[in-house]
Order: structure tokens, then C-alpha cells, then sequence
């Protein structure tokens, strides 16, 4: 007989990282009926995945490494997710200027035949060549080049949806919970949690462990399994910086450059553009990346390269980086290290499973998350089918922006028109939530600056795992870029005098 604790919460699966792999892990899996545990030791989806270029794309530039297998899955994951999100994922045109250093025009069309043709293809639009002309934001040295499709997502609140439907099929989120121990007691493990708010510790059980800690996932088998990884990441450092809008349109660009490296220029957030990403080795705690000033001339060198507009580090309103668990191939550039996936099961005759994920890429985020549950499963005969590739994450209900925004309109002609529209593109149909029984703008209550009121705070709160000014204003909702300092203080000290604190610090946790 097994040695369990008596009087432990004892779940199917336990599944450590709530980034975007294992909140979609601990989604799938509740959806087919197994009792999940999600833990997390910050907010959730506060690293890589909410750090990305905020595209759900197949790859342009894969092709180069001739990573086929990989393009044609993330195109036709690309198709589901933006079917599947709408309010957080939509279509976007990309131009691609062509310059002398670049491949001959011919080659490159065959590339984009290629991209528009690896996988089915039913809501983007096809490639194309384009001219500018002298109104170009190019320079004008720069005539002529290409357009295509892909997507933008917003990837923090794709975590959060994927925790919100786990939930909803009956997982638990525990959010600031770090694991400090896991060990296998026979065909159970015994998981030790720590508190990252209040340092109490808890003891869980679970039939089968996955390890989806993205960054951390190799340091979880020293510090928390006392034992030697089976596979070694590459952590990749990329940063990106935003600046006000350098152009009009609603395009982004892609632009690559002498030494071969890609830089995007993103229209974000209606007045920003998003310049991004870099490709740097990095080691240390993958939380305190940040931009370096060679990165910063770097992302500007580029960039000024091709628009007329010229920007200086001056110009720079915020920066974020990202630490990528990439595949560790022993050697290459840090551009080149594959974005592929893999993960790794340790199931010892008698003993309790575990699942490592290594690597991986936000727009086969779902892909990866069923084939893992697939092999968890394995374990569970009583456990369900796939189901999330055509399932509707929560608040995507509803066909297009215009048409919500309309319905949102006629129930609450009050709200202001820039509140709306962004709560469209934030909650999609969950709008409602935080909207039902108000009747006028003075019902939102205290005003933080931006788009902000207390009304979503609370929501965010009691209802998404917010803790902190950091989790509203950078992860939920993105109005860090609007808010003066002022306005932070008051909002957290809003969040830290409201009487109901304790409450709430223990529904995020």
C-alpha cells in the first residue's frame, strides 16, 4: 500500500506554469474530465507569454530553416484560433519591402506561394507585390515589395481565457503559488506549494505531474524534482520596445535586415507602434530580462533603415523581453535555434507519470497542449476526446468586432466610445460582466486615467487572478501606456485600502 498523506486534496493532474502551454494543458484536460490542478508561482502568463511579438503566425521566416512540419501546423492552427478568439485574435496584412541585400523578387514570391499554401487557408487573404509610391512611410529608395497575411493575438489575455475555461470545466487555479517540492510517492506524487503572498505552504497529491514551465522547466528538476533534466532549453532573450505610431494604416511591417534577423513594426494599442524582436542568448532568472541599450539601437537601426520617420531611444514610451524556452540544438545562432516543440514522459512501471514540455511557440499553443493531454491520458482510460480545436474560449461568442460593438452600443449607449471599443477587443461577450446593473458612467466608479475605472478593477480581481497595479495595467488591459504616475498610485492604493483586500488576495491566489 502507498504511503499518502490521509486528508490531501488529490487531483488527476497537476500541471506547473501558468503560461499559455499549461493553462492550455489544464483547459484540455479539464475538458475531458480529469481533476486538474494548475499551479503558478507569479500572476499568471507573467513571462514568455506575455512578452511575445503578439502574433499568431506559421513563420515566414521558418522556411528558411526549412522547418516545413512546423509552418504548415501553426498555419493551420492560425485558421482555428482566429475562428475560435475573436474578440483577442484578428486578421493582419503584413508588407514586406524588398531591398537590394534581399532575395531576388521571383524567390520570394514562390515563398509566399508556399506560406499562402502549406496549409488550407479560408479566412486570410492571399499574397501580393505592391508598389509605394512618394506618400510611402517608406524611404524613397524603397519602391516596390509584398503583402500577406497572418494574425495578431493578445497573448496575456489568451492565458487567461485558457484559465478561465479550465476553470469553468472544473480545474483549479492557484496563481502566486510556487512549487517548492514534488516528490513520487508510488503511483501518486506529493506536491509542496508555497505561497508567494502569505509563505504558507500546502501539500497536494495528484495521479500524474506535467512540468509546462516554459523558461524554468530544466531548473524545476534540480530545485523541485531533486533530480537531472532530461532535455536542456536555450534560453533566447527577445525585446521589444514600443514608440508612438510611425504611421497612419493598419498594416504591420516586416522587415529584414542585412545580417538577415527579422524586426516587426506593429500597429498597437491605436496610437503605439510595436518594433520587436531581438534574438540574444540569455542566462539568469528569466523574470528580470529587460532591453538592453544594443538592443534598443539595434530595433531603431533597423527600423530607420526603412521609414522616413527617424526615431531615437527618446522616442521609446516602454520596452519588454522575453525569455523563449527554445529547443537547445548545441551550437548556431540564437536566430536560428528551432521554435519546435517536443515533451518528454517519465513513467516508471508502479509509478506516478510526468510530462516535461520543451520549447514551443504561442500560435501552437493549443496543438502542443492536446498532444501532451493525449499522452497524459494514456493513463486515465476514463478521460475524454480532444475537444478544443473548434471550442470557443470564453468572451469569443459573437462574430466581429462591429457587430459587438454594436450589441454593446444599444445595451449601454452611456459608455464612452473608447471604453467600449476596447472592452470588445479585451472581454469580447464578458463585457457584460463587468457592465450588467450599470447605468451611466458615474456607475463605473473612481477614474484611473486612460479607459481605466474601478469597475474592471474589480472584475479583474474577483474574477481574472489580478493582484497587482502591474497585472491591470500591463497584462489585462495594456493601459500602462496612458496612465501617469499619479495615476498608478492611485490605483494602487486602491487595490491595497479597499476593506475587501484579504477577499480578494485570496480568489487571485
Amino acid at each position: 500500500m502507498n504511503d499518502i498523506p490521509n486528508k490531501l486534496e488529490t487531483f488527476d493532474l497537476l500541471v506547473v506554469g501558468g503560461g499559455v502551454n499549461g493553462a492550455g494543458i489544464a483547459m484540455d484536460a479539464a475538458g475531458r474530465g480529469l481533476k486538474t490542478a494548475l499551479v503558478e508561482m507569479h500572476d499568471l502568463g507573467a513571462a514568455t507569454s506575455s512578452n511575445s511579438s503578439k502574433l499568431i503566425h506559421g513563420g515566414l521566416r521558418y522556411l528558411e530553416h526549412y522547418e516545413f512540419r512546423l509552418v504548415r501546423e501553426a498555419l493551420a492552427e492560425r485558421e482555428s484560433l482566429l475562428c475560435n478568439s475573436p474578440h483577442i485574435m484578428w486578421p493582419l496584412r503584413f508588407i514586406l519591402p524588398h531591398r537590394p541585400h534581399l532575395r531576388p523578387a521571383w524567390m520570394i514570391r514562390i515563398g509566399l506561394f508556399l506560406y499562402d499554401n502549406l496549409a488550407k487557408r479560408e479566412t486570410l487573404r492571399a499574397s501580393e507585390g505592391v508598389k509605394f509610391g512618394p506618400n510611402s512611410e517608406l524611404k524613397s529608395e524603397i519602391t516596390k515589395g509584398f503583402k500577406y497575411s497572418d494574425g495578431w493575438v493578445d497573448d496575456a489575455r489568451l492565458v487567461i481565457f485558457c484559465a478561465l475555461e479550465a476553470q469553468r470545466k472544473g480545474a483549479e487555479i492557484m496563481a502566486r503559488n510556487k512549487v517548492t517540492s514534488a516528490q513520487r510517492n508510488g503511483n501518486h506524487w506529493v506536491v509542496v506549494v508555497e505561497d508567494q503572498l502569505t509563505g504558507t505552504t500546502k501539500t497536494l497529491t495528484a495521479k500524474a505531474l506535467v512540468n509546462a514551465a516554459g523558461p524554468w522547466v530544466s531548473k524545476l528538476f534540480g530545485d523541485a524534482l531533486k533530480t537531472k533534466a532530461p532535455k536542456e532549453i536555450r534560453m533566447v532573450k527577445g525585446s521589444h520596445m514600443v514608440v508612438p505610431k510611425i504611421y497612419d494604416h493598419n498594416d504591420a511591417y516586416i522587415l529584414q535586415n542585412e545580417d538577415n534577423r527579422i524586426v516587426f513594426v506593429i500597429p498597437y494599442e491605436d496610437d503605439f507602434s510595436l518594433i520587436g524582436t531581438t534574438d540574444v542568448d540569455y542566462t539568469g532568472d528569466p523574470k528580470l530580462a529587460t532591453i538592453s541599450d544594443e538592443e534598443v539601437d539595434y530595433l531603431l537601426g533597423v527600423v530607420n533603415a526603412h521609414f522616413k520617420k527617424q526615431l531615437t531611444p527618446a522616442d521609446m514610451v516602454w520596452s519588454y523581453s522575453g525569455v523563449r524556452p527554445l529547443m537547445d540544438d548545441e551550437g548556431g545562432s540564437a536566430q536560428k535555434a528551432s521554435r519546435d516543440y517536443t515533451f518528454e514522459v517519465d513513467a516508471p512501471a508502479g509509478s506516478a507519470p510526468l510530462l516535461s514540455v520543451f520549447g514551443g511557440k504561442i500560435t501552437t499553443y493549443r496543438k502542443l497542449a492536446e498532444a501532451a493531454t493525449n499522452a497524459i491520458c494514456k493513463y486515465f482510460p476514463h478521460a475524454g476526446t480532444p475537444w478544443t480545436k473548434s471550442a470557443t474560449m470564453p468572451g469569443g461568442d459573437f462574430d466581429n468586432h462591429a457587430s459587438l460593438d454594436k450589441i454593446l452600443k444599444t445595451d449601454y449607449p452611456w459608455l464612452p466610445e473608447d471604453v467600449r471599443k476596447r472592452y470588445v477587443r479585451t472581454y469580447g461577450t464578458r463585457s457584460h460582466e463587468i457592465l450588467n446593473g450599470l447605468d451611466g458612467v458615474e456607475s463605473l466608479g473612481a477614474y484611473f486615467g486612460g479607459t481605466l475605472y474601478a469597475s474592471e478593477v474589480d472584475y479583474l480581481v474577483k474574477q481574472e487572478w489580478a493582484v497587482t497595479a502591474e497585472d491591470i495595467l500591463w497584462r489585462r488591459t495594456k493601459q500602462g501606456l496612458r496612465l501617469r504616475p499619479t495615476d498608478v498610485e492611485a490605483l494602487e492604493a486602491y487595490l491595497n485600502s479597499s476593506s475587501d483586500s484579504d477577499q480578494r488576495v485570496a480568489r487571485a491566489c
